[in-house]
């Protein structure tokens, strides 16, 4: 491949090659070519001009393919364009000669079309460079076309298409010729044809102005008869054509109109045009004559469907503004459409129409208009339903019958009716709570119009009008309730209308139907409501015959609706209608047989309808309320099922006596029967199996009904992939809600809510708008067949061998087309059997049984139906797959093979190619192996059969799927498959799509089995690899979407395994034009490549689309509709967003859009700030244009788009300037917030983005960087406009982005205006941002979110002044007024559980609040009063809001409610409390509910109860902790439960001494805790954990609570038991911190308790004589219970902090082989402050215990704590001391000093452990290689704290004392004066130890080398401070031991102190000149010798006078010294005593 990519074509190479390989090789080098020209230098394309001209006119006769053929055109007409154009008038006359040629041979067309596509390709290219040339070239054309076969005459009109564009208006000469022959051409019979037509006259018409003038009645006619027997591609390209040219009419281009005068159609005109083709189809006006007077044949189905989608692009082309000022003219004419008799001469004739209508309405209104302009269409539609239902009261309230039209008014009424109200109710849903200013606005009565409908005499329009407010309710929730309650007092009132009754509990049951989608719910009262509305319904039925039927079906509907609530409602009323259930039923088989001797047909009719409406409401009971569905309620519910059955058998016979009329409503009992059973298990009905079976198989085998009627669900039980045989693709596209109508299965796609009521209040099948259950007829046979699968697999073998050979019998019996249908529902049943066999893992059976099915199924893979052949190839696989044998599937396979060896026949062909594909696709790669080799040689020798390509479609599918199943067993099959492939995609033509289709599978399938070796280089990889770019190259070409969006997957495939080799700069460009796409599957493919492209390279991705945008924007390529602005991709996306409404593209576009974000938001800031803000800007107050810098031409993308991308661009004219876009729509505001949010998580990473000041230092550096605290103000401008919206849900998303803002902006500071923080100035905003959400009719989740945010802002300590504060205070202290209220408030909109989820936010909110408070109002206690503050203090940003506020005054705001609040929070945490008790003691719970939870939503409400507990515990615990102890509270908190409001009698405490409720008290606390830190579910937030653990601190910190947990041994354990847990499952430092400062308490608590028995024991032993057991823990024995143990649990706990921090600790790993020594290295900060906590509380435990129990934890204490300062002892550069250092030493210290020194019976116990510590210290300082940074300072204080506590156990241990005097000499020699430093004074520490026996030894080994290193300083004087500070430390030493001897040895020690002094001064003549620090030393030797002079004058004069230079040295400096500062002298002896002091500082004093 890599030889193609040369300018020239490479000859000898080409002629190297086989023959098979050269068409790929040309094709690779024209793709070469195409990128090659653009881009090179024109000078190297002219020189080899010539030569390339020839290859490529050579090539021109080669026969190229179809491919080959479109870039060889591209290629030459480029290339001129290029280079130079003397020879193209020669190339032209070579084509037009070919052209012209005679010869017809099929070898020689391919060189024909190749001619004409240069054609074509050159005009295109360079128009009316071409001159005059034109006339010929067109006529030669045309006289081709009308010799040309099918794929001529299609290539001749695309490069007329390409002629025309090129020479615009210059070609008008022509125009009319080429009309003249084309337009007979439309109706052609081929479809490929006529699509070409389509196009080619789409493009005549912008210049051709007769086509709209004088021509626009033959161009509709003519469209029309094209439109008839068409294709969806036909369809499609003929509704542009209809659609634009009827547009063009309306507003003509301005360009053609200025060149001649036109008479202009008025709208009246064109639609009726347009409605003539509705509604009577292609037959003209005149013929039709006489049919019409017949009332003749009715349109065919394929017109009506295309003239709907030629009315939407009829309006999308004139534009939104078109739309919205003629919106009322276009909704009466489509309203009248459907009012038309001949819409609706039959019932699903009229279906269908009105299926019509409402696709052009949602396309056009739901597409075109802003939110805006919908409310306006939505008050037109309004007036349009009042003004109709004004005409049918008319009606029905003239009884004296002057009205004779009256009756079918009334009828073709219903019809307009469900449109309107259809669209109304979608366009509310739609809208969501934006729809809110439509609903309320009086002058519209949108709800009395609705209402007024429910009374209409049709059942489908009463049903439209339930519907339409089902909408109504989901969109505005707090309209439910109220119209719940309206239609239950009309119900009420008007009990004696039947059309009321029916209405109004439709409208009932719809609503209870959407209570699902309504988060908040409804008020529980509303249940009982509706069961004793639904009681009196079926009660009065009898009472009143002209009101039984209605009467009986409202209240069995109603029952059902009620069901959907679910099962925490219905569960009160199951007893009540398990009765009612068996009550319609007879009870017994007597009450049956004399029920059929009585009544008259009507009560027939009566009771029929009756049992169908008890059992559909029992069927909706099993699929909501499973939870209830108990053995026992099941068998209650087989008693009236079973007796249906049985009146089933009987029911003919009742037909038979009264009439056919009862046929309707016995199949409506059979379907409500079958649909019940198939939801219950089958085993409980195992009795009444074969009298159903009987019943289910005579129902899909059309026994008993003359109907031809065949089932809908074959389809769905087929594989998705088989979607291209059966054409089923079509529910994949924008038009699916009417090509649906053209399925072939019985009344496909007429689905409407008056076939079958009780859809109006289940679910809504996912993807559909609105439910369209089918006709009864195809419903009862869907429930048969479906029922049939869940039944079969439990069935015993003698009866499935009955059924399969009956089934064999009916099809034989049935003849024509009753055969197929029959034939089609047994397949479908056979499908269903199989594939519920597969589920259950149960076989088919024994031998004669797969026999019997073997032969059904092989016989119908030959049948003529595409449909049959499809479902017998699945039956086949599914069989394959249950039996599971291999003789069995080797039989079938061999079957196949031998027929497809010897058919010749299309039908059999097909059919076994397909039966290969489906046997493997169900027993996969490894249990087919064996075929493997057969099946892919026979079908890839069908799928070169070129004479017909069904079977090459059939064959490349099964191919496909084989590919797809074997895997890895396929990789030697790859090379021939490819080869094939791409053969077929350069020869088979274009035209046969479905070919290209499957070949795209192919090559999907054949990347996925190469996988991940396609990264390869070796040179097979590469040839494959190179063979599947150049594949998916020719796909993207095709001109058919479905093959595009193959490719494109294919290449997203490509991409996944070698991301390297796939080319972004040409993909990401192509995918961008597609998003533009009018085909659903292409933009959901382009999106779905974007979404994984993005996940790796976002930042490439949107820099190629902005490449594209320039590339566009240059205007050199104006065939590229594109709408890419500035805002790049992204906008576009999110332009896209407001415009589809398919789910998975939104998800994806929603996917792909966080990848962009996460990965380039940081970077490009402002950019996505920018895009999110325009989004939000665009408010619904802005009319149809909105002021949105948004894509120019969006709305033609806009358009649901039924146009192709190239006509698009020139169908729109000059004026598209003045059609803006859509405002984005509340759904992409919402994404907009949410994006807001993941913003600013994103930038949370770099501190700089919060930080003003650091943030503007970096602008100023670098003005490209971007920080997101410089658009602080644009974020909370976006938080602001999206929390006070129309829409909910945008309120809520708007509310949580400013919660995050406050939460990460709350502390950056205001450089400018110190001690201020940079939020202030925004409180306005937030506070106006905040108030809506507090309004009366704001909803309650709103609310509660609005209550976090309010919190959130009180306690971040933005605001310092307080009446700003109050602001938002008095927004809570309203919300607390609310709470109080208690339960009954009366005008409930909501469930009761809403109520408590807005009671619980609000508590919490107040409880968040008052932590905050008082953690202000402590740190506040514990400073103290501050100066006044100076300038360099504002680091500490913590106290600023508490500096500036006074220290309570967050504490006053909070005060006056606290009495109140203590009450709530107190009753809420114990209905936490009931609650969270398990399962099994929920008969304990109270019967009325809690204080904020009725019973019946106890579900929900522990939810909510889940998220606010936690803050609201610590608080109580607050209160508790100053109200326990003493009663100090004003309020006597003690009695206080019982002014709850409304709380229970239970729950207050029956006079209770203070003692016991404050017990109480803490038991809930603790409880609370307890429970909830056992198992912290993992979604629970962390903050929760925290919350608790500092809840329980405090909580501990109250006296009382210290008291109660130390008296309560067992609960201590628990507590630090279940802390220990925590610590294992939750990470975070903070926890653990936390974790610690418990068990503190917890230990402090035990030693206080134990304390106070200590003294009261000592008391008691003054009085009583006789001793005690020992007090402490472990006792005499010394034994600690694991388990009743205090210390045991602490240790625990204790140990695996230590060692999760510290691992080294654990002897375990070092031990273990695969450890490796890990240096001490210094610890993050967090963790250094843990284990100084641990250690300081492992310190404590020994207290804990007596003697002997402490000696049993000692050793472990000693061991850990001496191994964290081994481990944590590393050099600091500032020499300070580690925290966990500090702590270790500090416990060393306490524990050597503790009392258990005293006691004698441990003494040997002691000393040895002592001994024994003090050798592992000296063991860990060991200087040590592998231990460079130990610092050895902590060591030595460590030795020297054991020396210092522990002499008498150390001394003379003379090992010891070796080791100890070693660690000092080293330290001495220190390299290191810090170290020297600290030695020597921890040498004096030791020399000056009242124990003489221990210090001497140490004086007489270490004061000699001191003396020595002191002596030595006079050589090298220290040269830094630190040098100088040890020199002085070791003088102190030296003075010191001075001081220490006696008298007669003074002199000897004055005689080694005073001549090192004195060595140290300098003579006066160096002093000058001498550096700082040895002048310092002179000083302090000089001031020093000054002073001790003095001391010891007589010993001091001996020595000076001994060696007289030093008498002379010294008076030369004292001389100096005095001389130099007389002044300064009296300062300087006044100084000495105070130098006294060491200079160095301990950070803590260990001494």
């Amino acid at each position: 491949m890599e030889l193609a990519h040369s300018l020239l074509l490479n000859e000898d190479a080409l002629a190297q090659i086989t023959e098979a390989k050269r068409p790929v090789f040309i094709f690779e080098w024209l793709r070469f070519l195409d990128k090659v020209l653009v881009a090179a230098n024109r000078v190297d394309v002219k020189e080899k001009q010539k030569k390339l001209v020839e290859q490529l006119t050579g090539l021109i006769s080669s026969a190229p393919g179809p491919p080959t053929r479109k870039l060889l055109a591209k290629n030459l007409a480029t290339l001129y364009s290029i280079g130079d154009t003397f020879t193209v008038f020669q190339t032209l006359d070579k084509c037009n000669e070919i052209i012209k040629s005679k010869d017809d041979t099929p070898a020689y067309l391919p060189t024909k079309l190749a001619a004409v596509a240069c054609v074509g390709a050159f005009y295109e290219k360079m128009g009316r460079m071409l001159g005059s040339s034109f006339p010929d070239t067109i006529n030669n054309l045309l006289k081709a076309l009308k010799s040309a076969e099918s794929q001529g005459r299609g290539e001749i009109l695309l490069s007329l298409q390409k002629v025309l564009s090129g020479l615009g208006g210059a070609a008008a000469s022509c125009h009319r010729d080429i009309y003249k022959n084309a337009r007979s051409l439309l109706t052609d019979r081929s479809m490929a044809v006529r699509c070409a037509v389509a196009k080619c006259l789409l493009e005549l018409q912008n210049e051709a102005v007769f086509m709209w003038t004088t021509e626009l009645e033959n161009v509709a006619t003519l469209c029309f008869k094209a439109l008839e027997g068409s294709n969806y591609g036909v369809r499609v390209a003929v509704a542009n054509l209809l659609g634009t040219v009827m547009a063009t009419a309306l507003m003509p281009k301005q360009a053609a109109v200025m060149r001649q005068n036109v008479k202009r159609a008025t709208l009246e005109e064109v639609l009726e045009l347009l409605a003539t083709g509705f509604l009577r189809g292609g037959s003209g006006f005149l013929k039709s004559g006489g049919e019409m007077l017949k009332g003749g044949g009715s349109v065919s189905r394929e017109v009506r469907v295309g003239v709907t989608q030629a009315y939407v692009v009829f309006v999308t082309t004139l534009g939104g503004q078109w739309l919205e000022r003629n919106f009322a003219t276009f909704l009466s004419h489509v309203l009248d459409l459907v009012s038309h008799p001949r819409a609706t001469q039959t019932h699903v004739e009229a279906v269908y129409s009105r299926r019509c209508v409402s696709f052009m309405l949602r396309a056009t209104l739901g597409g075109l208009l802003g939110e805006k302009a919908q409310i306006a269409a939505g008050k037109d539609i309004c007036q349009a339903i009042s003004k109709q239902m004004r005409a049918v009261e008319a009606v029905v309230n003239d009884i004296s019958g002057e009205n004779k039209v009256g009756a079918s008014d009334v009828s073709a009424s219903q019809h307009v009716m469900v449109c309107a109200l259809k669209e109304l109710g979608s366009l509310v849903q739609s809208l969501s709570a934006t729809a809110s200013p439509l609903i309320q606005e009086p002058s519209v009565g949108l709800l009395e119009t609705v209402t007024s409908v429910l009374l209409h005499p049709s059942m489908a329009a009463r049903l439209a009008a339930a519907w339409c407010l089902r909408c109504v309710a989901v969109a505005l929730p707090y309209q439910l309730t109220p119209l719940l309650d309206r239609c239950a007092e009309r119900i009420n009132n008007l009990k004696t209308s039947p059309e009321a009754v029916s209405g109004y509990s439709f409208a009932m049951a719809a609503l209870l139907g959407g209570v699902h989608q309504c988060p908040l719910g409804i008020p529980h009262s509303k249940g009982k409501l509706v069961v004793s509305i639904a009681e009196d319904l079926l009660r009065t039925a009898a009472q009143n015959s002209r009101l039984s039927l209605q009467r009986t079906q409202a209240g069995w509907l109603l029952l059902g609706a009620l069901m959907t609530l679910g099962p925490s409602l219905v569960r009160y009323h199951l007893p009540k209608m398990l009765l009612l259930w068996r009550n319609v039923f007879p009870r017994s088989q007597k009450e049956l047989e004399a029920e059929k001797a009585r009544g008259d047909s009507f009560t027939w009719q009566v009771t029929l309808e009756g049992r169908a409406g008890a059992l559909c409401a029992m069927r909706s009971f099993v699929a909501h309320c499973p939870e209830l569905l108990t053995e026992d309620v099941i068998r209650r519910l087989m008693s009236p099922i079973e007796c249906a059955m049985t009146m089933m058998s009987h029911v003919p016979a009742i037909i038979k006596v009264h009439g056919a009329h009862l046929k309707a409503s016995a199949a409506m009992v059979r379907l409500r029967l079958y649909d019940i059973l198939a939801l219950l298990p089958p085993k409980t009905y195992e009795g009444i199996f074969n009298a159903l079976l009987r019943e289910l198989v005579a129902e899909f085998t059309l026994t008993d009904n003359s109907a031809n009627t065949t089932t809908s669900l074959l389809r769905s039980l087929c594989h998705y992939d088989d979607s291209v045989l059966m054409g089923s693709w079509l529910q994949e596209t924008d038009h699916k809600s009417i090509e649906d109508q053209l399925q072939p299965n019985s009344a496909s796609g007429s689905g409407a809510l008056e076939h079958d009521p009780s859809s109006i209040y289940l679910r809504v099948p996912s993807g559909e708008a609105i439910p369209g259950p089918l006709p009864l007829g195809v419903s009862v046979i869907d429930a048969s067949v479906a029922l049939f699968g869940v039944v079969f697999p439990h069935v015993s073998f003698k009866h499935r061998l009955q059924m399969l050979d009956h089934f064999a019998e009916c099809v034989k019996q049935a003849k024509g087309v009753r055969q197929q249908a029959v034939q089609l529902n047994i397949f479908t049943a056979v499908l269903s059997a199989l594939k519920g066999l597969a589920e259950n893992k149960s076989t088919l059976g024994p031998e004669e049984v797969r026999k019997s099915a073997l032969a059904l199924v092989m016989g119908a893979l030959d049948n003529p139906n595409p449909i049959l052949r499809c479902a017998a190839g699945e039956a086949l696989g599914r069989m394959a797959q249950v039996v599971g044998e291999a003789t069995f599937i080797a039989r079938m396979a061999q079957t196949s093979f031998d027929k497809l060896k010897s058919a010749r026949d299309v039908v059999s062909r097909t059919g076994h190619s397909l039966a290969l594909g489906c046997l493997h696709r169900y027993v996969g790669g490894i249990g087919s192996g064996q075929h493997l080799k057969t099946s892919v040689s026979i079908l890839l020798a069908l799928a070169q059969d070129g004479s017909s390509h069904e079977v090459q479609t059939w064959a490349l599918h099964s191919l496909a799927l084989i590919v797809d199943s074997s895997g890895p067993m396929y990789r030697g099959y790859v090379e021939p498959t490819l080869s094939l492939v791409l053969t077929l995609l350069l020869t088979v033509p274009p035209s046969h799509t479905e070919v290209h289709q499957c070949l795209g599978r192919c090559l999907g399938a054949l990347i996925t089995t190469v996988g991940p070796e396609l990264q390869g280089n070796g040179a097979t990889i590469s040839t494959i690899r190179s063979s599947c770019l150049v594949g998916c190259a020719i796909m993207q070409d095709h001109s058919d979407s479905l093959v595009q969006a193959a490719a494109i997957s294919c290449l997203q495939q490509l991409h996944m395994f070698a991301p390297r080799h796939v080319n972004l700069s040409s993909l990401v460009p192509c995918l961008c034009v597609h998003l533009c796409s009018s085909h659903l599957l292409l933009r959901r493919a382009a999106v779905a490549c974007l979404r994984q492209l993005a996940q790796r390279e976002a930042a490439e991705v949107c820099a190629y689309a902005m490449s594209l945008a320039k590339k566009a924007g240059d205007g050199k390529d104006t065939t590229i509709n594109l709408n890419i602005t500035e805002t790049g991709l992204e906008g576009v996306l999110f332009g896209m967003l407001d415009r589809e409404t398919d789910r998975k593209l939104c998800s994806d576009i929603h996917d792909t859009l966080g990848h962009m974000l996460s990965s380039l938001a940081v970077e490009k800031l402002s950019h996505w700030l920018k895009l999110c803000k325009d989004v939000l800007a665009a408010t619904t107050d802005v009319g149809g244009a909105v002021v949105f810098e948004v894509e120019k031409d969006e709305e033609d993308s806009e358009k649901k788009d039924e146009m192709d991308d190239d006509t698009m661009f020139t169908g729109l004219g000059e004026d598209d300037k003045s059609k803006p876009s859509v405002a984005p729509r509340w759904v992409t505001r919402v994404f907009a917030a949410d994006c807001l949010c993941r913003i600013i998580l994103l930038c949370e990473n770099d501190k700089a983005h919060f930080d003003l000041a650091a943030a503007r230092s970096a602008k100023v550096k670098n003005p490209k960087g971007d920080l997101l605290v410089l658009h602080l103000s644009d974020l909370i401008r976006m938080a602001f406009m999206a929390a006070t919206d129309h829409s909910n849900q945008l309120r809520m998303a708007g509310l949580q982005a400013l919660e995050d803002i406050i939460k990460k902006f709350a502390s950056v500071p205001e450089p400018e205006f110190p001690g201020h923080v940079i939020l202030e100035q925004y409180q306005a905003n937030v506070g106006a941002a905040l108030r809506p959400a507090f309004s009366p009719d704001t909803p309650s989740d709103i609310t509660a979110k609005a209550c976090q945010v309010c919190s959130t802002w009180i306690g971040s300590g933005v605001v310092s002044d307080l009446n700003d504060l109050r602001r938002v205070h008095n927004l809570l202290v309203s919300s607390l007024d609310k709470v109080q209220t208690g339960k009954g408030s009366s005008s409930q909109l909501y469930s009761e559980s809403a109520t408590t989820m807005e009671k619980l936010a609000v508590l919490k909110a107040w409880a968040e609040v008052y932590v905050v408070a008082m953690k202000i109002k402590r740190e506040a206690e514990s400073k103290p009063a501050k100066p006044v503050r100076s300038a360099d203090d504002d680091e500490d940003e913590e106290d600023l809001g508490s500096d500036v506020l006074p220290p309570d005054s967050l504490i006053t705001l909070v005060q006056p409610e606290l009495p109140s609040l203590s009450r709530l929070w107190l009753a809420m945490l114990q209905d936490y409390a009931l609650l969270t008790l398990p399962a099994e003691f929920s008969s304990q719970l109270p019967p009325e509910g809690g204080a904020f939870y009725t019973p019946e939503t106890i579900d929900t409400a522990r939810l909510h109860y889940r998220s606010s507990w936690a803050p609201v515990l610590h608080v109580a615990l607050w209160l508790s902790s100053t109200g326990f102890g003493a009663g100090e509270e004003k309020d006597e908190l003690p009695s206080v439960p019982s002014k709850v409001p409304a709380l229970p009698s239970g729950v207050s405490f029956p006079a209770k001494t203070f003692e016991e409720s404050v017990e109480d008290r803490m038991h809930l606390m603790l409880g609370v805790s307890i429970e909830f830190l056992c198992f912290p579910r993992p979604e629970e937030p962390i903050e929760h954990v925290m919350s608790c653990l500092q809840a329980l601190f405090t909580l501990l910190e109250s006296p009382c609570a210290k008291t109660h947990i130390a008296h309560d041994q067992l609960l201590a354990v628990e507590l630090l038991n279940v802390l220990h847990r925590l610590l294992l499952t939750r990470d975070p430092p903070a926890v653990q911190l936390w974790v610690t400062a418990v068990v503190q308490e917890v230990i402090r608590a035990a030693q206080d308790h134990l304390q106070r028995q200590r003294t009261s024991r000592v008391k008691e032993e003054e009085d009583k004589e006789e001793s005690q057991p020992i007090l402490g823990e472990g006792g005499d024995t010394g034994e600690l219970i694991p388990g009743k143990s205090l210390v045991f649990a602490a240790m625990e706990l204790l140990v695996f902090i230590l060692v999760r921090h510290l691992p080294q600790l654990n002897t375990r790993v070092k031990e273990s082989p695969s450890h490796v020594p890990l240096r001490p290295q210094k610890l993050p900060e967090e963790s250094a402050r843990l284990v100084a906590n641990t250690v300081s509380i492992l310190v404590e435990l020994p207290s804990l215990c007596s003697p002997a129990g402490s000696m049993t934890i000692l050793p472990t204490v000693l061991f850990l704590i001496t191994g964290v300062v081994r481990e944590t002892a590393v050099k600091t550069a500032d020499h300070s001391v580690p925290v966990p250092v500090s702590a270790a030493l500090q416990g060393i210290k306490t524990i050597l000093t503790s009392s258990l020194v005293w006691m004698d019976s441990m003494q040997t116990q002691w000393t040895g452990l002592v001994r024994s510590s003090l050798a592992s210290v000296l063991d860990y300082s060991q200087p040590d290689e592998s231990r460079q940074d130990m610092d050895e300072v902590s060591m030595l204080t460590a030795i020297t704290l054991f020396l210092l506590s522990a002499s008498n156990e150390l001394v003379g241990v003379t090992v010891l004392q070796k080791g100890c005097m070693d660690r000092f000499r080293n330290a001495l020699n220190s390299s290191d004066p810090w170290v020297q430093a600290r030695c020597y004074q921890l040498l004096l520490s030791v020399f000056q130890h009242s124990s003489r026996a221990l210090s001497i030894p140490y004086i007489h080994a270490l004061a000699p080398p001191m003396v020595e290193k002191l002596k030595a300083v006079e050589r090298s004087r220290p040269g830094t401070t630190a040098e100088l500070q040890a020199v002085q430390e070791g003088i102190r030493v030296l003075e010191n031991l001075v001081s220490m001897g006696e008298e007669q040895n003074r002199v000897q020690l004055l005689a080694l102190l005073v001549p090192t002094l004195v060595s140290y001064l300098l003579d006066e003549n160096a002093i000058s000149s001498a550096p700082q620090v040895s002048k310092g030393l002179h000083d302090f030797a000089l001031q020093n010798l000054m002073r001790i002079g003095p001391l010891y004058p007589a010993a001091f004069k001996m020595v000076i006078g001994a060696v007289p230079e030093l008498k002379t040295r010294l008076e030369s400096a004292v001389r100096a010294n005095q001389a130099s500062s007389r002044a300064k002298a009296a300062a300087r002896l006044a100084q000495p005593a105070v130098q006294a002091a060491p200079t160095i500082k301990l950070k803590t004093s260990f001494f």
